[in-house]
């Protein structure tokens, strides 16, 4: 099989419609909710929920299994192309509000990634309903942050009951007060918790957990205040003696010698990298497409194609960010393409990650640079887009940790080997 570059029909008629929503809905407010961190733009949320439900359910970041029509031509798997090209488009629209679009997010994938078909059918289900309804992922805890080997979470079952019960601390939950917090506009949500279930057993006793919304024990104890991604909700979430059904475990409740709780959490970040890698991607084209505007009115044009001693400084600063941020979508593509024909990506992933955290944080500095003033001023929202860059380099994967990941996969060293 080969990579088809030309964008099939129903992501071209999928961005289109995007776009509408970018430039009216997302532009237009993106400054009012970045100002008000924690204020909630419910009109965008249930736009979005409609909008999904219309065009056959979104459930999370588990893409969508196409059932073609009788008769008609059978086409390569695009689920997760359409994902990642849908998050760019949202992106350029507006980061923090694309982190707000109902669905599963992470918690939607961890379930798709470990869960059982039973477990499947039952959480996301709930993505395709009447209200909108969002899931997240806790893994980060104070101690434990990139190294999530050192989760000190714990979960024990109580026998009595066959429930498990969870204690712990984790921090920087993207979505996490949406998806616990009990809010009459949105359907019931949940959590995934990270936690071991033998500590002396290291990442083989690692196991994830669905917690439900309102689940007693459980408590969001701070949202944070952020520099980018202002209109999203990042979490601190406390879990004391928090009694989870037993069938909410992810994967088997025994301790095995190989690590396949921890590799459960891996295959989560293979499937969503190369996504978070799209999100930083549409961020960086909305700052270049506005410096290459801006620039425009003011009398300079971007000569493409003349020989590179023949341009001027900017023009040769401008298709430098041009090629980087095309390189780092192609990047992107292969990554996606080879999760959707369920190849083994775990190196793209990581390298598409790095790249596009590389690319979205230079792009916009560039762009702000180039502009002075103009970039600095918050007039425009380029400044912003300049602060929500970086996240692209920190969250699921800081810059250095998938760096290891890439030179682990070429080198054929373990994680113990080379850290």
């Amino acid at each position: 099989m080969t990579i088809d570059f030309e964008t099939p029909k129903p992501i071209a008629q999928m961005n289109t419609m995007l776009q509408t929503v970018a430039e009216n809905m997302m532009r237009s407010t993106a400054r009012e909710f970045d100002e008000n961190e924690h204020a909630i733009p419910w009109d965008y949320i249930e736009f979005m929920h409609t909008a999904m439900r219309s065009m056959g359910g979104a459930g999370g970041l588990a893409p969508q299994e196409e059932k073609p029509k009788e008769g008609a031509e059978k086409r390569p798997p695009i689920g997760y192309q359409r994902l990642a090209a849908q998050i760019e488009m949202l992106a350029w629209g507006d980061v923090g509000y694309y982190l707000i679009t109902p669905g599963g997010g992470l918690g939607a994938a961890a379930v798709q990634a470990a869960g059982t078909p039973e477990q499947k059918a039952k959480f996301l289900a709930r993505f395709n309903e009447e209200k909108p309804t969002f899931a997240a992922m806790c893994m980060t805890e104070p101690g434990a942050g990139s190294d999530t080997s050192a989760i000190r979470a714990r979960a024990i079952l109580d026998e009595k009951t066959n429930e498990w019960i969870i204690n712990g601390e984790k921090i920087f939950v993207t979505a996490g007060d949406k998806s616990f917090t009990e809010y009459e506009k949105l359907g019931k949500g949940f959590i995934v918790v990270w936690a071991s279930i033998d500590p002396s057993a290291g990442r083989a006793g690692m196991r994830a957990f669905v917690v439900e919304a309102g689940t007693p024990g459980v408590k969001i104890t701070k949202l944070e205040h952020k520099l980018g991604i202002r209109a999203s909700d990042t979490a601190a979430i406390s879990l004391v003696d928090a009694r989870v059904p037993f069938d909410n475990l992810l994967g088997k409740p025994t301790v095995e010698k190989t690590t396949t709780g921890f590799k459960g959490a891996m295959a989560t970040f293979d499937a969503t990298r190369p996504l978070v890698a799209a999100s930083g991607l549409g961020v960086a084209r909305a700052a270049l497409e506005f410096l290459k505007e801006k620039l425009k009115e003011n009398g300079v044009e971007i000569r493409y194609g003349l020989p590179r001693q023949k341009l001027t400084s900017i023009e040769k600063d401008v298709i430098d960010m041009d090629v980087q941020l095309r390189s780092a979508w192609l990047m992107v593509l292969k990554a996606v393409w080879m999760a959707d024909n369920k190849k083994s990506n775990a190196l793209e992933s990581s390298m598409s990650k790095v790249k596009a955290g590389d690319v979205t944080t230079k792009v916009t500095q560039k762009a702000v640079e180039i502009l002075g003033p103009l970039g600095y001023s918050r007039e425009f929202l380029l400044e912003k887009w300049f602060r929500d860059a970086k996240i692209t380099d920190i969250y699921e994967g800081t810059g250095q940790i998938n760096r290891l990941v890439v030179a682990r996969q070429i080198l054929g060293y373990t994680g113990a080997e080379l850290r």
